[in-house]
C-alpha cells in the first residue's frame, strides 16, 4: 500500500518525537542535582556546634560544585533543624528519603540524635556518613556506616586521660555521667578500662540530662577524695558542672578533672567560661598546632564564612571534620563513578581517605581504624578573649604522643592557677 506525503510526514514526526523523548530523558536526569540530605541541630543544646558544622559542609558544596559537581551534576544539600531533639530525627530522615528523594545521607551531629535513625538506615540498607557520634553502631552493626569522628571505642577517650593520671600517681577515680546514650556508653567503657588499669572507683553518679544544679554532686566528689574525676557530659551540663566546680572546689586530692565533657571545645562556651576552664583536662578533636595538608587554608576561608553567618569564629571542633565528610563522599563517588550505596560503602571500607583532618582509614565497624583523640589541659585562659584560643599554649596537648606540646600540671587546684 502506497504511503501518502501526509503519511510520511506523520511517520517522520512520530520518529522525531520518540527520539527527542529518548534523548531528553537521560539528559534531564543528568541535569538533576545530586541530593545529599541530613538533619543538623541549629537550635537547642547542640545548636552552636551544628551551625558551625553546617557552614563547613556548605563550603564543601560550593567547592565541589566549582569543580563540576559529582558525576557532572551539581550537589544540593537539603538540611532540616532537628532542634537537638532525638525524637525528631526519624521523621526527618523518612521525609528526606520518601519525599525529598535524596541520593545520599549524612547523619545529624552527635550520638543522641543519630541513634534513633540507625534502625531505619539499616532496614533500608543505606549508606550513612556519621557525624561525631559515639558507638551508635555498636549493637546495630550496619555495614554501610562511616563515622567522621577521630575515635572508636571508649579507650580512644580514656587512654590519654588515664596515662596522664598514671604519671601523677593516681590510684582512685570518680565518675560523673549524664543518663543518656552517649555519656553512658562512654562512662561504661571508661569504668571497665579504669578497673583493668588498677584504679579503684570511690564515687559514681548518673544524673538526668535536665539537671542544672550540680552542687551536691561536686560536694560528694570532694568528700570522696578521688585522684581522678572523669566526666561524661553534654554541653549544657558541662557548663553547669564547670561553674559548680569553680564555686565549690573539688579539694586538694583531685589530680585531674574532665575527660569527656562535650561542649568545652565549642568557641562560644570557651569564651563564656574563660578562666573557669583552667586546669581541666578534656578531649578534643583538633587544637591549634596540629598540622594537616589543607587545614590552614580551610580555617582562613572558614573564618570569613563564619563571620558572615555569625557562628563559631574559630571552628576547631566540628567544621573541619564535616568538610572532611564531603571530601570522602567526593573521593568515593569520583573513584567509583557511582551513587550506588553498596559500591560506595565498599570503596570507603577498602581505601584510605585523604582529608583536611589527615588520612582516614575505616575499621569493620565503620569507625576510625587508628583513632586520634586529643587530651589537652586548659592553661592561662583569661576572660572575654576569644582570640586567645588560636594560641597552642592555651590548650596544652598531653596525648597522643605525636601531638604532645607539654606535660600535665597537677594537682587540679594548682593547675587552675598555672600559666
Amino acid at each position: 500500500m502506497a504511503i501518502t506525503r501526509r503519511g510520511w510526514l506523520s511517520i517522520i514526526g512520530a520518529l522525531a518525537l520518540a527520539l527527542a523523548l529518548g534523548v531528553s530523558a537521560p539528559l534531564a536526569q543528568a541535569q538533576q542535582p545530586v541530593k545529599i540530605g541530613m538533619s543538623m541541630p541549629q537550635t537547642g543544646s547542640l545548636g552552636a556546634g551544628g551551625k558551625a558544622a553546617l557552614v563547613a559542609l556548605r563550603m564543601w558544596v560550593d567547592d565541589v560544585n566549582g569543580r563540576g559537581g559529582l558525576l557532572g551534576r551539581k550537589v544540593e544539600l537539603i538540611v532540616y533543624d532537628d532542634q537537638s531533639n532525638p525524637s525528631l530525627t526519624p521523621g526527618i530522615y523518612t521525609k528526606l528519603l520518601d519525599v525529598d528523594k535524596v541520593d545520599l545521607l549524612i547523619a545529624p551531629y552527635a550520638t543522641v540524635p543519630t541513634a534513633p535513625i540507625m534502625p531505619l538506615v539499616k532496614q533500608r540498607d543505606l549508606l550513612l556518613m556519621g557525624n561525631f557520634s559515639f558507638q551508635v553502631n555498636h549493637t546495630v552493626k550496619h555495614d554501610k556506616w562511616f563515622n567522621n569522628a577521630p575515635w572508636n571505642t571508649a579507650s580512644s577517650w580514656f587512654d590519654g586521660f588515664f596515662l596522664a593520671g598514671q604519671k601523677a600517681g593516681a590510684k582512685t577515680i570518680a565518675f560523673l555521667a549524664a543518663d543518656q546514650e552517649f555519656a553512658q556508653n562512654l562512662a561504661g567503657g571508661a569504668k571497665e578500662l579504669a578497673k583493668k588499669g588498677g584504679l579503684k572507683t570511690v564515687y559514681e553518679q548518673n544524673y538526668p540530662p535536665t539537671t542544672v544544679d550540680f552542687s551536691s554532686m561536686i560536694r560528694a566528689i570532694r568528700a570522696a577524695k578521688p585522684d581522678l574525676v572523669f566526666v561524661a557530659s553534654y554541653p549544657n551540663d558541662s557548663v553547669a558542672i564547670v561553674r559548680a566546680v569553680n564555686e565549690i572546689g573539688v579539694g586538694p586530692d583531685v589530680k585531674l578533672f574532665g575527660g569527656g565533657m562535650v561542649g568545652l571545645a565549642f568557641t562560644p562556651i570557651m569564651e563564656s567560661l574563660g578562666s573557669l576552664l583552667n586546669g581541666i583536662v578534656n578531649y578534643n578533636s583538633y587544637v591549634p598546632g596540629m598540622n594537616y595538608p589543607g587545614i590552614d587554608d580551610f580555617f582562613q576561608r572558614y573564618s570569613k564564612k563564619a563571620a558572615e553567618a555569625k557562628v563559631d569564629p574559630l571552628g576547631f571542633y566540628l567544621p573541619p571534620f564535616n568538610y572532611a565528610t564531603g571530601q570522602m563522599i567526593e573521593q568515593a563517588v569520583g573513584a567509583t563513578k557511582s551513587l550506588d550505596h553498596k559500591v560506595l560503602a565498599n570503596y570507603l571500607r577498602k581505601n584510605e581517605m585523604k582529608t583536611i583532618v589527615g588520612p582516614i582509614r575505616y575499621g569493620p565497624d565503620g569507625e576510625w581504624a587508628a583513632p586520634r583523640v586529643v587530651q589537652a589541659q586548659f592553661r592561662g585562659v583569661v576572660d572575654k578573649n576569644v582570640e586567645q584560643f588560636r594560641q597552642p599554649s592555651k590548650q596544652v596537648v598531653l596525648y597522643p604522643e605525636q601531638y604532645k606540646t607539654g606535660e600535665i600540671i597537677t594537682p587540679f587546684e594548682k593547675a587552675r592557677t598555672a600559666r
